[in-house]
């Protein structure tokens, strides 16, 4: 059985149609079609089947899809090897992920690789914690976040490392009374003019711990994504929000505090697939990932 095949079937199971497994892999659904129908032949069995517009795995599709990933690992393991006997990792590595976790880590990277055979392809995505997992079909890792747990929503079966632990902490602007507290507890904040993120990203997790911890209901004035533009709003005045405090410059308008009485730190995780993740290049920029975020906590 071809490799490409049981990648093929593991995309097929993940994503459950060939329209959507070729929008990730830069393919054509009538070429994806083909190459089902070549595995089907060599296999001697049907491996899907139609389940309204979608498509499901076969008993037997579903056997080749779970060792998609161990033969694939397997590979890159060997892969890995013959790198390391040429003398070093070489190659590109695709690193996409939220924009304030490449801020806070990527220059770093980048200067630790300047000597090396490695070179880096960065895309930018801010996602909901659950949509992150799905990423890494088009990337070697994927820079994600979590408010819950280090392990991100749905990443079960995916090679995860943490990078960074980083507090969020309350943005406030200059001047407003709350600065003159050294730390800011749920009753401090709760009746402020919020401004958050949209629902279901992490940080609206802590705003919901406000309200739990007080009684009370916190309904942002505004809901954007893009931190830059929350703190260019909170140093105009127009509200407080939630800010990571490696990758927020205070001054300019921008005050920064401390939030306690509540969980307010987000797990910053490298999620890959498992193939992926035993490639050598892969290997060295995860650790280049983890020194930058051990560098930032001192």
């Amino acid at each position: 059985m071809d490799i490409r095949h049981l990648e093929l079937l593991r995309d097929l199971r993940e994503q459950g149609s060939l329209a959507a497994v070729a929008a990730t892999t830069h393919r054509t659904p009538s070429a994806l079609s083909q190459q089902v129908r070549t595995a089907q032949r060599a296999a001697g069995t049907r491996l899907v089947e139609p389940d309204g517009r979608r498509l499901r795995l076969t008993e037997a599709g579903e056997l080749l899809a779970d060792g998609a990933d161990e033969v694939a690992a397997a590979l890159a393991r060997v892969d890995s090897r013959l790198e390391e006997h040429r003398g070093q990792p070489i190659g590109t590595v695709r690193v996409a992920g939220l924009p304030s976790g490449l801020t806070a880590l990527l220059p770093g990277v980048f200067a630790s690789l300047s000597d090396s055979s490695v070179t880096l392809e960065v895309t930018d995505m801010d996602l909901a914690e659950q949509d992150y997992a799905g990423a890494v079909a088009d990337a070697d890792i994927v820079v994600a976040h979590s408010l819950t747990s280090d392990v991100p929503a749905g990443t079960e079966g995916l090679g995860r490392t943490v990078f960074l632990r980083e507090p969020l902490d309350v943005a406030l602007p200059q001047g407003h009374p709350l600065t003159e507290r050294a730390a800011l507890r749920p009753r401090d904040v709760v009746d402020e003019t919020w401004i958050g993120v949209p629902e279901h990203f992490p940080f609206d997790t802590v705003l919901q711990r406000i309200g739990d911890a007080t009684g009370r209901t916190i309904t942002p004035r505004l809901r954007m994504r893009d931190n830059q533009l929350i703190a260019a709003l909170v140093a105009a005045g127009e509200g407080i929000a939630l800010l990571p405090r490696f990758t927020t410059r205070p001054g300019d308008g921008l005050a920064l505090r401390p939030l306690t009485g509540v969980h307010s730190e987000r797990w910053i995780v490298g999620l890959s697939r498992p193939d992926r993740a035993e490639r050598a290049a892969v290997r060295l920029v995860t650790q280049r990932l983890v020194e930058a975020g051990r560098a930032l906590i001192g």
